[in-house]
């Protein structure tokens, strides 16, 4: 794990080696000061050599100045290192994220997702910074102090040092337990981050059913659980600092007594002893430094470990021999695929239908058969267990995803929208189109002259999800974004079902324009879409259970012709 991490340093190593050799400079300049005090007391002003006295306190100065500019440079271009390897790490977990298949953002929230990218990474971007450069000037220093100090006498020195071994005992005996508390914490507040990101993209909802009460409520669950995991990681804490803190009070009062009973029977003097009390401040710093490390590294890799966690998620996967496939006509087979999204609930067993190229195939049936699922399929949104499905004759698994997909156009019931432009919306994932493609493929959608009405036209931003946008209006974005696109194989999943009957006109005469010369498969649940159809297959939770034409459909007086009786009888009466 540790060595994971240092891989991230490699692309910045040049500006943090200049990071480390100014912090091993601030670290030299502190040992010097107590080494300067001494030569002053012993030397310097009891023989009265005031030159000597004035040349060190303006060469104090000097280092004083030097370490001004060092902190400087250790403060703002370490920090700069933490900040581009969070960047890093963010950049390389937001591509891998586009990899994962649905399945997973099937089983992890959006808000824990994004807890991990950017919470979590704050606290690698400090460990980044500051562990190494803590961790190499407590060893430099405690190096340096002991020398120094063993230089001035060596007794008091193993006093000191023997109190060492307790303080990094105690510190890895509570290491455990404050890492498993912070990770703890992290876990709530990724579950705080994904009841917040749930009920603000529900807030509608939630007022429509005054249901405020019941969010708070929710919402004060995790934020409680969230308090205990970090009152918890606290305590922790505070046994850490509280000991550790006791261990060095302890160690000055030995000292204390010990160089009070060493200048008493003159074996050092009163500037070895005052030089050796300055040391102690520089053997404490590091001690601090590293007790901070501690925590830090605590913090810093257990955010570390959540963001291996996503990274070490399976991605999607192409074969090594996967080819692109090359001028689509559109024939699909499925050959007996079977899919069940997990081990107790299999979705589709056995299903194999023909589609020719440019024929349209409806699928219908109560919900829960696998409709959604086929046409998730198709794109290899999802692996099937068994069986195969091919593209004019080819089996999609033996083809590179992004080929598949390029060629396939999907216009769903619940459209997504991008908090964007209607001009970007339309032209998302047709990058290199240009302004009259976009406009074209806009006036083919029977949205045009709409979009042009607006004070900002294309340029109007349409909000998050398109929600300043009607139904009807986002559907029509999201058909010019199929006709741009221009796949010679399209899948229509419900997307008129959540529109009115007089949205829903307006826009079924953008879809047969849509369809026109294409390969379909819509899913339906208003008949009133498929009746031209030329193959209509009805899907159950047993399977296929009807297939034909719509009027061979109504002659069968199956469940088909029970659907449609039910729906269209009143009007024709």
């Amino acid at each position: 794990m540790i060595k994971r991490f240092i891989s991230y340093y490699r692309p910045h190593v040049k500006l943090f080696a200049a990071d480390m050799v100014c912090a091993f400079i601030l670290a030299v300049c502190d040992l010097f000061y107590p080494m300067i005090t001494r030569s002053m007391i012993n030397d310097y002003i009891p023989n009265k050599k005031i030159q000597l006295l004035i040349a060190w306190a303006v060469a104090l100065l000097l280092i004083y100045f030097l370490k001004m500019a060092l902190n400087y440079f250790v403060q703002y271009y370490g920090h700069i290192v933490g900040v581009r390897m969070q960047a890093d790490m963010r950049r390389d977990v937001f591509d891998h994220l586009e990899k994962l298949p649905f399945n997973y953002f099937d089983n992890n929230k959006t808000g824990t997702i994004m807890s991990r990218i950017t919470n979590d990474l704050m606290d690698i971007s400090e460990l980044a910074h500051h562990g190494p450069e803590d961790l190499f000037l407590s060893v430099v220093l405690l190096i340096g102090s002991f020398v120094l100090m063993g230089s001035i006498n060596i007794y008091l020195t193993l006093i000191v040092f023997a109190s060492l071994p307790f303080m990094v005992i105690f510190a890895m005996k509570k290491r455990i337990k404050m890492s498993e508390a912070f990770t703890q914490t992290r876990v709530e507040i990724g579950e705080i981050n994904a009841n917040l990101e749930n009920s603000i993209a529900g807030i509608r909802v939630s007022k429509a059913y005054t249901n405020r009460d019941y969010e708070n409520e929710q919402f004060d669950k995790g934020n409680k659980k969230f308090v205990v995991a970090r009152a918890n990681a606290y305590k922790v804490m505070a046994e850490f600092f509280s000991g550790t803190s006791f261990i060095g009070d302890f160690l000055q009062v030995i000292l204390y007594v010990a160089g009070g009973l060493f200048t008493y029977y003159e074996i050092i003097n009163i500037g070895d002893f005052t030089a050796f009390l300055l040391y102690i401040s520089v053997f404490m710093n590091p001690v601090r430094r590293l007790i901070g490390f501690i925590e830090q590294y605590q913090n810093g890799m257990s955010g570390f470990i959540r963001f291996t966690e996503i990274m070490d998620a399976e991605p999607e996967q192409d074969k090594p021999d996967a080819k692109d496939i090359q001028n689509v006509k559109g024939n699909i087979t499925f050959e007996n695929v079977s899919f069940a999204y997990d081990d107790e609930h299999k979705v589709l067993s056995d299903i194999s239908f023909d589609l020719e190229a440019g024929k349209t195939l409806a699928l219908v049936g109560p919900s829960g058969g696998g409709k959604t699922t086929i046409c998730h399929i198709i794109p290899r949104f999802y692996e099937i267990e068994s069986g195969s499905v091919k593209i004019d004759g080819i089996d999609i698994r033996d083809l590179k995803r992004g080929s598949l997909r390029a060629n396939i156009g999907i216009v769903a019931q619940d459209v997504f929208l991008f908090n964007a432009t209607i001009y970007e919306n339309i032209a998302y994932g047709t990058p290199d189109a240009t302004e009259e493609q976009v406009y074209e493929a806009a006036r083919r959608a029977n949205i045009d002259e709409f979009i042009r009405s607006m004070p900002e036209g294309y340029n109007t931003v349409v909000g998050e999800r398109g929600v300043k946008l009607s139904g009807g209006q986002k559907q029509r974005v999201s058909i010019a974004r199929v006709f741009l696109k221009n796949p010679p194989i399209l899948i229509l999943d419900e997307a008129t079902s959540a529109l009115d009957n007089a949205t829903e006109l307006m826009i079924q005469a953008s879809l047969e324009e849509l369809c026109r010369g294409r390969t379909t498969i819509v899913v339906a649940h208003r008949l009133s879409t498929i009746k031209n159809a030329d193959e209509i297959i009805v899907i159950t939770d047993k399977g296929i259970h009807e297939r034909g034409t719509h009027k061979e459909l109504l002659e069968k007086n199956g469940i088909y012709a029970e659907l449609y009786n039910s729906q269209f009888a009143r009007l024709e009466k």
